[in-house]
């Protein structure tokens, strides 16, 4: 079992919003260890170590090793809340990973050869990247870092699915597994939206006529009538 994080944890006995609030003034992050057939222990992370961590991808997709004084677990990270207007964590939900059980964890797709497809690059095309991570099962052994999906192949109007994900031994894709397949990523043409645009672009000129074409009557009434007045002048004196 490959473990690529460590971070420095300890147990606390304290509940509720006050206590969570108490821990973030100390510079702490309240958190939770469920699963592994034990029961949920509630944690204290320090916050400083954590947010040298949450930029990296791979600590969303890793196993961490979890160490609380002289015992250490292996873990993964199954949720993490962040304050909505400030780089601070709030809350993280860890799961225990055991070597003999299968794991759910989500990990991100990459993507290659997009340049240098045909159909982006002869036929003019647009990558369209449906989903950009993916929920695997696995045992902790068999783990990979992240998926790969190769698109130097892909023409215009093509594209790949789940289905096409290369996996590695012993690794699946949930979706799949429940019969969910879907589509990843597409290649399609821009001209694809112009028809709309451009449909848009005749009702407003359209309307514009619509608009002037009262205002041009108008005026013709009124320069009839300026043609008119002489003409009544004349009458008159007769």
């Amino acid at each position: 079992m490959k473990i690529s994080f460590e971070l420095g944890a300890e147990f606390r006995n304290d509940e509720g919003k006050g206590a969570s609030r108490r821990l973030r003034r100390k510079g702490a992050v309240p958190a939770i260890l469920y699963g592994g057939k034990r029961e949920p222990r509630k944690l204290s992370l320090n916050h400083e170590k954590l947010v040298t961590l949450i930029d990296d991808e791979k600590f969303y997709s890793s196993i961490i090793n979890l160490k609380v004084g002289d015992v250490t677990q292996a873990a993964i990270v199954k949720d993490l809340q962040m304050h909505p207007a400030k780089n601070q964590v709030l809350h993280v939900d860890l799961q225990r990973v055991l070597e003999t059980e299968k794991i759910r964890i989500r990990l991100p797709i990459h993507f290659r050869g997009e340049a240098a497809s045909p159909g982006v690059k002869t036929q003019g095309g647009v990558v369209s990247h449906r989903i950009a991570d993916v929920e695997v099962q696995c045992l902790p052994k068999d783990l990979p870092e992240s998926l790969e999906l190769d698109l130097s192949q892909m023409k215009l109007n093509e594209s790949k699915s789940l289905s096409d994900i290369p996996l590695p031994a012993g690794v699946a894709i949930t979706a799949l597994v429940q019969g969910k397949d879907q589509v990843v990523v597409s290649i399609h043409s821009p001209r694809a939206e112009e028809p709309e645009a451009a449909a848009e672009g005749t009702a407003a000129a359209g309307a514009e006529a619509a608009a002037a074409a009262p205002a041009a009557a108008g005026g013709d009434k009124k320069a009839d009538a300026k043609k008119d007045e002489p003409a009544k002048k004349d009458e008159k004196k007769k």
